[in-house]
């Protein structure tokens, strides 16, 4: 179980939110809603062990992930606004990047690819495709190997609806398998039996 407690943060000496309690379990999404300037990403980044809390923690299995930044970061995927490609790489050698990073058979690359429809365009750089295509390939790093917990921050920005569908699925078979998900989006992405947590700007 991922849980944060009496969580706050401060930034540029202006509290983002205070004294916020969530927990997620197996197989749970929580979807982050609330106006620009909330914390939605600012959360999603305390989550992933990027930013440390002004006060309060984030445990897992009861345990500070501060205590073990590096086993935490095994355990979970992050995809925040940017896609993270080499533009001079091939898409498949971006995927393979990440899969020889993260102990990934490479074998898995090809399967991660045609998930996302990018297999006819495997063997072209990666600054050569549209936005959308980035996106997916970007997203495509969810599926090289299980984890157990995904963040993610507004994945369905330049995706096309049928995308967005193939995302979607890609969430239901994780939660399936006992996966958790947080992620902050505004639109489009249907989640079956999702929680909304509401994130308001702090006064």
């Amino acid at each position: 179980m991922l849980a944060a407690s009496g969580l706050g943060i401060i930034r540029g000496e202006r509290p983002v939110f205070t004294d916020l309690d969530l927990t997620v379990g197996l197989g749970e999404a929580v979807v982050l809603r609330g106006p620009n300037g909330a914390g939605k990403s600012t959360l999603l980044r305390l989550f992933a062990g990027l930013l440390a809390p002004s006060i309060g923690r984030v445990t897992w299995d009861g345990a500070a992930i501060a205590d073990d930044r590096e086993a935490h970061g095994r355990r979970l995927r992050y995809a925040g606004h940017g896609d993270a490609l080499k533009f001079a790489l091939t898409a498949r050698q971006n995927l393979a990047f990440w899969a020889r990073f993260e102990g990934t058979p490479v074998g898995a690359v090809d399967g991660a690819l045609d998930r996302f429809g990018l297999g006819a365009l495997a063997d072209l750089p990666a600054g050569i495709l549209s936005a959308g295509q980035k996106r997916r390939l970007g997203l495509a790093r969810l599926a090289l190997a299980p984890r157990a917990l995904w963040l993610l921050d507004e994945p369905t920005v330049s995706l096309d609806a049928a995308s967005i569908e193939i995302l979607g699925g890609l969430i239901w078979d994780h939660r399936a398998a006992g996966g958790m998900v947080v992620l902050a989006t505004h639109d489009g992405l249907d989640l079956p039996g999702a929680r909304v947590f509401t994130l308001e700007p702090a006064a």
